[in-house]
């Protein structure tokens, strides 16, 4: 029978329910729970004093509002964020990565520039919100019209709220651009389309940057009906040329994954993220590339990548983002560590320390090799690299998917609906509970591990393997229902004027 609690390391204060366990439960060393305890929660493993540290994973979480006895609920109501000393450790973990010999490969596309895609896509990307109505009337005019162009995964429109009243020197204006220019140039997307108002900020000529497209605004083509059969004309053009692709087998080295988590819970960390982590590191150890972001999420756990940092230089630039969020969001009133979400706390995690040190397990263990900013284009054969972006998952997806990701896996426990064309998004359930609840958005299970019928690194070995599917062609649960145009939302950071 699987266990029902876990003891996550010899020095912590707490276990962690791995199913509701009633009040009276005799738990792990002969320790009676004095409450019900929720799955994901933690339960105190001894005497815990008020203004003590909390300790899980080794690691502080958080101090005791209250005295703690053995056996009781150890959540919001007795346990609170406090001042927390991090030994950043600048690369005292780093170490030489092995390359596997047996060098594996995925049937990707190579396109005439040499560079590498997982999918084929025709884009249509709006640069201002004006012309988000007329770029969707696009895309909906080929829904379900593909038969005959089979080597066609669809035309996509991709719209947002922004590119309009933010003023030109500001960050948010620059994040929006690259996020823009970063999907122009996106392999998985064979021929681009942009199509905008013809006054906007964000125009048509710094969107493309040079990038071979084409580029259409409703005030010069006369209306929005003219532009949307403009269009449509030139992408009827266009379907038997981006049509004639044949898949060759590339090595897993020039392949660059992406990582996110959403509607986590006190299991995520235990389960899903670091079952990803260890997917990661096979495919570090094929020479490819993995994308760690999220930094309001790395928050309170950085220390552990400045550990692992490849050099000095590294170490640094984590923290500088790191140091940049806290006067971000101090410098609007708010604080960084205001996080985890009503649903996470829901699912057991307290703090956002906690929630962090769950989050970036998904990076696997190798070196941190470079720290990029919000949608740069990120290098092939790096290893394990950093993108600076929100916790929010679309926006943060965004980033990654702009510096050139060609595969995203998405771990979630409480439950999450999403995908990020053009690039495929595999969804990681966290429990067998969730997978057996929401079957048709969980590619994969790795409740497994809580269940006591896999480890950590077979449930790894599975993710690893299920990359190279879809990289190859499979499709995800998202792709197969639709989703990924909705949730392309670059970062505005900028003040509307």
């Amino acid at each position: 029978m699987a266990q029902e609690f876990i003891e996550l390391h010899a020095n912590d204060d707490v276990l962690i329910a791995l199913r509701d366990v009633a009040k009276d439960t005799d738990l792990l060393g002969g320790i009676i729970a004095s409450d019900d305890i929720p799955r994901g929660h933690k339960v105190a493993r001894k005497t815990i004093s008020k203004g003590a540290p909390v300790h899980r994973y080794n690691q502080v979480i958080g101090y005791a509002t209250e005295d703690i006895s053995p056996g009781s609920h150890v959540h919001i109501h007795n346990m609170a964020m406090g001042e927390v000393t991090l030994d950043y450790a600048f690369c005292r973990d780093s170490k030489p990565t092995p390359i596997d010999t047996e060098q594996r490969t995925f049937m990707g596309i190579r396109r005439s520039n040499g560079k590498v895609a997982t999918r084929n896509y025709i884009g249509v990307i709006s640069s201002v919100n004006c012309s988000a109505t007329a770029v969707k009337m696009i895309g909906d005019h080929y829904r379900n019209r593909l038969d005959d162009f089979p080597n066609v995964d669809g035309v996509i429109s991709l719209t947002h709220k922004r590119g309009c009243g933010l003023d030109h020197p500001l960050d948010g204006i620059h994040a929006l651009k690259r996020a823009l220019a970063g999907h122009v140039r996106h392999p998985n997307i064979a021929r681009v389309i942009i199509v905008g108002l013809g006054c906007e900020i964000a125009n048509l000529g710094d969107i493309l940057d040079g990038e071979p497209g084409d580029s259409y605004s409703i005030q010069t083509e006369g209306g929005t009906q003219k532009l949307v059969s403009k269009v449509i004309a030139r992408i009827d053009e266009l379907l038997p040329e981006v049509n004639a692709i044949q898949r060759e087998p590339i090595p897993l080295s020039e392949l660059k994954l992406a990582m996110q988590c959403g509607g986590s819970s006190g299991v995520s960390g235990i389960s899903c993220n670091p079952a990803l982590g260890y997917a990661v590191d096979l495919l570090v150890r094929q020479g490819g590339t993995a994308i760690l972001s999220e930094t309001t999420e790395c928050y309170g756990a950085e220390h552990l990548l400045t550990a692992r940092a490849a050099n000095k230089e590294v170490a640094e630039q984590m923290l500088d983002r790191i140091k940049w969020w806290e006067k971000f969001t101090s410098d609007r009133g708010l604080v960084i560590n205001n996080n985890p979400s009503p649903g996470n706390k829901a699912g057991g995690l307290t703090t956002i320390i906690e929630k962090s040190l769950g989050s970036i397990a998904k990076g696997g263990t190798t070196n941190l090799n470079a720290v990029y900013q919000y949608a740069e284009q990120v290098e092939a054969g790096q290893g394990l690299v950093f993108m600076d972006a929100p916790s929010l998952d679309n926006v943060s997806a965004t980033a990654q998917v702009a510096g050139g990701a060609h595969v995203m896996v998405f771990t979630t426990d409480r439950g999450s609906a999403f995908g990020c064309k053009p690039t495929p998004s595999i969804k990681l359930a966290g429990s067998t509970s969730l997978f057996e609840r929401m079957p048709d958005d969980m590619d994969l299970n790795a409740g497994t591990i809580l269940d006591g019928e896999e480890t950590v690194e077979q449930v790894g070995e599975r993710i690893f393997e299920r990359i190279i599917e879809v990289a190859s062609g499979d499709q995800s649960f998202s792709e197969k229902m639709g989703y990924g145009e909705e949730e392309f939302a670059p970062w505005d950071m900028g003040v509307i004027l």
